[in-house]
């Protein structure tokens, strides 16, 4: 039976698409507030899917019951180690926010006088005074709204209990909604939507559990270190590096920012040895850990499919901070790699190439079974008459 419906001419479907960008963008602008918790429901369902597939195929139960047992679990893990870990940690941070407070008054006093060097007086106030504002506007993007918004969702009660509705809901029904995507695949496209999944979740699940067993750890080194060297407050230190493994390519730099101010201005809790030298001694610690960080951890546990250009992710960073606040900071790296996936993918077809040139590879032979010669023994002469016939030919 013939199809009789009119075909949407190309203008038409131009702007369908546009009045569906348009309402959208529209919608998106409406209800921006709810963004982050929407993604925060993405990121929780998808770290926990995994699980919840586990213990569905372990102990053949159903999804639903796989799903109630998984967030239990978490909760009670998460609930547990907030219990036995606060009462260490609160005073440690508490000391480490009074030094840096302390250090920023200090270093503003230092900067606010007047100074004459070969003759040329420096008014440092006037300096400082110009300079603020500057600062100012560059770190209020990165920390100001998007921390207060951070705040607002941590400690609303609605926003996570919403949270945790709408994850609940994805991990239950995460197989429906990957056939649904999968259904709005234009025709011949699906091994290519399938593959482009394949490469794009490959990234995220090694960056989400990269990125925990990164930053334990990272918080096991410098603990350990910090307690050798006698940097004050070494817990509360070493919780700090591993969290700062979530903002890549700047976490290091605002790590040892702070180790740096201790040492100067507190100094070893046992070293015998001047603020300065210690100061010295711990930015050499410092670089240590940190090339051993990007050149053996990273590419180990994180992989090479995350591995960015430190220009690229410091750009992204960036971006993602004037974008999404410190949920843009925190996923700028996963995100690059995604559209490098999806960029080059395109760039492929404009160029009518094969996007996945590796499916023209031949899949290397198995191994040889040396039972199969010895049952076999003729097949050795034939084996090598192929040897003498191709591969002399090719010499040749």
């Amino acid at each position: 039976m013939t199809d009789a419906r009119p075909r949407w001419s190309s203008q038409t479907k131009i702007l369908v698409i546009v009045l569906i960008l348009v309402v959208l963008g529209y919608v998106l602008f409406k209800f921006k507030s709810a963004i982050a918790p929407v993604v925060l429901s993405i990121i929780l369902a998808y770290v926990l899917a995994p699980l919840v597939g586990w213990m569905e195929r372990r102990w053949r139960i159903k999804r639903g019951l796989a799903v109630l047992l998984t967030y239990l679990l978490v909760l009670g893990v998460v609930g547990g180690l907030a219990a036995a870990v606060t009462p260490l940690l609160a005073p440690q941070f508490r000391g480490v926010l009074t030094d840096i407070d302390l250090f920023i008054q200090q270093l503003v006093q230092l900067a606010g006088q007047q100074y004459t060097i070969f003759g040329f007086v420096i008014d440092g106030s006037q300096i400082l005074g110009e300079l603020l504002p500057t600062i100012r506007g560059f770190i209020e993007p990165l920390f100001g709204q998007s921390l207060d918004l951070v705040a607002g969702v941590l400690s609303s009660f609605v926003w996570i209990i919403f949270i945790i509705i709408i994850s609940i809901y994805l991990v239950k029904d995460s197989r429906k909604v990957g056939a649904w995507f999968l259904g709005l695949v234009p025709p011949g496209y699906e091994q290519d939507a399938v593959r482009l999944a394949k490469d794009i979740n490959t990234i995220w699940s090694a960056f989400f559990r990269g990125q925990l067993i990164l930053a334990l750890v990272m918080t096991g080194i410098i603990t350990v270190e910090g307690l050798i060297v006698g940097l004050p407050f070494a817990l509360a230190m070493g919780v700090l590096a591993g969290l700062m493994e979530f903002l890549p390519s700047i976490g290091h730099g605002i790590w040892i920012t702070i180790a740096g101010a201790l040492a100067l201005f507190v100094g070893s809790t046992w070293l015998p040895i001047p603020n300065w030298l210690f100061l010295v001694l711990m930015i050499i610690l410092h670089v240590v850990v940190t090339q051993f960080d990007l050149n053996y951890l990273i590419p180990r546990i994180i992989g090479r499919s995350v591995h960015l250009p430190p220009l690229v992710v410091i750009l992204g960073i960036v971006a993602g901070a004037a974008l999404a606040g410190v949920l843009g900071v925190v996923l700028a790296a996963p995100t690059i790699a995604s559209l490098r996936v999806i960029g080059r993918y395109v760039y492929a077809h404009l160029i009518d190439v094969n996007p996945f040139p590796e499916e023209n590879v031949a899949p290397p032979l198995p191994p040889p079974n040396p039972r199969f010669w010895q049952r076999n023994p003729g097949a050795t002469r034939d084996l090598k008459d192929f040897i003498d016939d191709n591969l002399s030919s090719d010499a040749g």
